[in-house]
């Protein structure tokens, strides 16, 4: 990449040098001065001046001039408010009329304290105010969704909202009303805020126009301790603040992490935390009782029962894995299960591909990409939220974005010589593979496949697995780190043990659970595992756990505790129960990442794996087989059933009221081409079958969605598989 040009720029006297184009306001910065904004915001694209807060004086221009919208040029002489008494007056006069009708209740909104409008007013505000009239006054809050409330006699119009809605997440549902005077921030048609991260309006705001239900009257600014962690809820891993107050979580913020998520998050991960506090917790352990259901044990007690099954099932154990457990977690308990009681068999959440390795990239790479190509037929929003924004970044930058459909039939098409978007990949310097499908091994298949497109040499070329775990490669690592020994499954499985609620509510767990003697459950939650096991023991949430996990970049990455758990930590009986069977297992987080990490990790240290995480470097690349498999074809007229996990889905959202409204409607997405040969609406009631079992659900059409393919949220698929009848009852 060649050098970029350098000029020079006098702002307040002080001559800074930065490359042509940068910024006025970055410029500003490293000349160590300050240029108060409100509207600006690099993330969200060009600069528009709507709040007009930066007018600064420009040497050669007769007027103020909204600097934000400026960048640096040779020669450029500025001079902010705190030397131009020109540049003063404009900002006073520019806050005075922002505050005209701006209502004076800070002790009572929930940005008080926090608010940017507060702090500027007070160091760059006229002092006092000329208007003597009312204030005008209009309906409050007006609820834009379950999630979100709208105060307008706040807003500012900065639109940084509505910019975001447009140019981001380009939603379009929030949206600016009438001009002038009379100009407003509404949605489109009145309609709720539907939309996956619409949640990132509220802190984009820098009054408190949008604010969450959820936090709404909650806790003040210097009532509230802010903890550095990872959200748990998708193989993102997006850096996130949790907001404590009296020792409960009352918000999510993001924490940026350029490389990762940019600052933003999806409505999961910043509405789920209340999962926490849910109903049905539970918080002692439970023992199936023949005469009463299930009754509470002591721990004591409770541990003694696991000593007992376990014994008893003399190694013909069965371990299913969730995925959502921490590196440590998993390495803890098949160190149990494994060295102690010689358990090999696990059901792991699924293959993440550790071949990928060898083309492993941040990723904001998606962003700077000259071609993306997605393989497979699932929504990438809903495998991974925040990769669907970084790959709409790229559009906007340029990118040519291809989605090939069928993953593993487009994985063998693109290696061969002679196809197009094959070449195109070949040819490319910054090219990425994006794998959003359940088939086959797609890590392996990935990593294949790069490999024959030759990129093991072009260090801006990656590949991308998209799990449908938080940390499926963790846990996989972990387990396999902890024993060499492999066995082969029990023909009887005298125990089968269920770690974490996601394992718990998957229906191949519960065939297992069938067949197994005894069954012992770790979960959250009475709902999912009451009713079928023999012992249920408490779990915990990502937000109460310490230690690690490892999203589908491969990024190790810190989990803090923010809350504490009403029951002990996994680690902590853990570690007791594997006394009794002579095993030795630390209760600490870093204590056993200590042990894991000489095994898989290099030796790092726990304290070393900060706030911020750093990715590792490129591995050679292994040997890798392209997928064998043929594509199966249905009978004719039938479509191959798509069945995807919705982002709004699983134990924790459904307790969480304010994202119900967010869960996929019972609905079968069909191409337009399909539901033409059906002649069938959009909207119009549709029976799916497969053999004995039927489904009635809407149609919509879907213009994004290739011929020959009916796709349906799992919550709404029930037993429908592989090739599905679709027409009008």
């Amino acid at each position: 990449m060649s050098t970029p040009d350098l000029v020079k720029v006098v702002i307040d006297d002080r001559e800074v040098e930065v490359p042509k184009g940068t910024g006025i306001v970055e410029t500003a910065i490293n000349a160590g001065i300050e240029i108060p904004v409100f509207c600006y915001e690099p993330r969200l694209g060009p600069a528009v001046g709507a709040c007009r807060m930066c007018l600064c004086e420009v040497e050669g221009m007769p007027k103020l001039q909204a600097v934000c919208t400026m960048t640096a040029q040779e020669g450029m002489v500025v001079r902010t408010a705190q030397t131009s008494a020109k540049a003063a007056e404009g900002q006073n006069a520019t806050l005075e009329f922002i505050l005209v009708n701006h209502p004076l209740d800070c002790p009572v909104c929930d940005k008080g304290g926090e608010c940017p409008l507060q702090d500027l007013t007070f160091r760059w505000g006229p002092g006092n105010t000329r208007m003597e009239f009312e204030k005008r006054t209009l309906e409050k809050p007006i609820p834009i969704s379950p999630a979100i409330a709208l105060d307008r006699e706040r807003c500012i119009l900065c639109y940084r909202c509505t910019r975001f809605s447009e140019g981001v997440a380009e939603d379009g549902q929030l949206i600016a009303r009438n001009r002038g005077a009379l100009s407003l921030i509404g949605t489109f048609e009145d309609l709720p805020y539907r939309a996956p991260f619409s949640g990132n309006v509220i802190e984009l705001c820098p009054v408190g126009a949008l604010t969450s239900t959820q936090y709404r009257f909650t806790g003040r600014p210097w009532e509230i301790q802010n903890v550095p962690t990872v959200c748990g809820l998708c193989p993102v891993g997006c850096n996130v603040h949790a907001t404590m107050r009296e020792g409960k979580v009352r918000r999510m913020l993001s924490r940026n992490h350029p490389q990762v998520d940019e600052g933003w998050l999806c409505d999961k991960g910043r509405f789920a935390y209340t999962h926490l506090y849910a109903r049905d917790r539970i918080s002692d352990p439970l023992r199936r009782s023949r005469r009463r259901g299930f009754e509470e044990l002591s721990w004591d007690d409770a541990l003694d029962e696991a000593e007992r099954l376990l014994r008893e099932a003399e190694g013909r154990i069965v371990t299913a894995l969730s995925g959502s457990e921490t590196v440590e977690q998993a390495y803890a308990l098949g160190k149990l299960l494994r060295k102690g009681l010689g358990a090999h068999t696990a059901l792991l959440p699924e293959e993440t591909g550790s071949a990928l390795d060898a083309y492993r990239l941040p990723l904001s790479a998606i962003r700077d990409a000259e071609l993306v190509v997605v393989l497979g037929d699932e929504p990438v929003s809903e495998r991974a939220p925040i990769v669907d924004l970084w790959i709409r970044a790229a559009r906007r930058a340029g990118a040519q974005i291809e989605h090939t459909g069928d993953a593993i039939e487009s994985c063998r098409r693109l290696a061969k010589a002679g196809d197009d978007l094959g070449k195109s990949l070949r040819e490319s310097e910054r090219a990425i593979l994006i794998w959003s499908a359940e088939e086959g091994s797609g890590g392996a298949h990935l990593a294949a496949l790069a490999g024959r497109l030759g990129f093991d040499g072009k260090p801006g070329s990656g590949a991308f697995h998209l799990p449908s775990t938080p940390n499926g490669r963790g846990v996989a690592d972990a387990w396999a780190a902890c024993c060499d020994d492999e066995a082969e499954a029990p023909e009887e499985i005298g125990l089968l043990f269920v770690s974490g609620d996601e394992a718990a509510a998957d229906p191949n767990v519960r065939v297992l659970a069938e067949r197994a003697e005894r069954v012992i459950v770790t979960s959250m939650f009475q709902g999912l595992a009451v009713g079928w096991a023999d012992l249920v023991l408490p779990g915990t949430s990502y937000l109460e756990r310490d230690g690690t996990y490892v999203n589908l970049e491969g990024r190790l990455q810190r989990l803090r505790r923010a809350a504490i758990p009403p029951a002990p930590d996994e680690l902590a009986w853990i570690s007791k129960l594997a006394e009794r069977f002579e095993v030795d297992l630390p209760p600490y987080a870093s204590a056993v990442f200590a042990e894991l990490s000489e095994l898989i990790y290099d030796g790092l240290p726990f304290g070393e794996v900060g706030e911020q995480a750093e990715l590792r470097t490129r591995s050679e690349a292994p040997p890798a087989e392209l997928p064998e498999e043929s594509p199966q074809t249905g009978r004719k007229g039938e479509l191959r059933l798509i069945r995807y996990r919705a982002l709004f889905s699983g134990p924790a959202v459904a307790r969480v009221p304010e994202l119900q409204f967010q869960r996929p409607p019972p609905e079968v997405e069909l191409a337009p081409e399909e539901a033409e040969a059906r002649k069938i609406l959009n909207g119009e009631p549709v029976t799916v079958s497969h053999v004995a079992v039927k489904r009635k659900l809407r149609a919509r059409i879907n213009p994004s969605l290739r011929p020959g393919i009916a796709r349906i949220a799992s919550e709404h698929a029930g037993e429908l598989v592989g090739f599905v009848d679709v027409r009008k009852p």
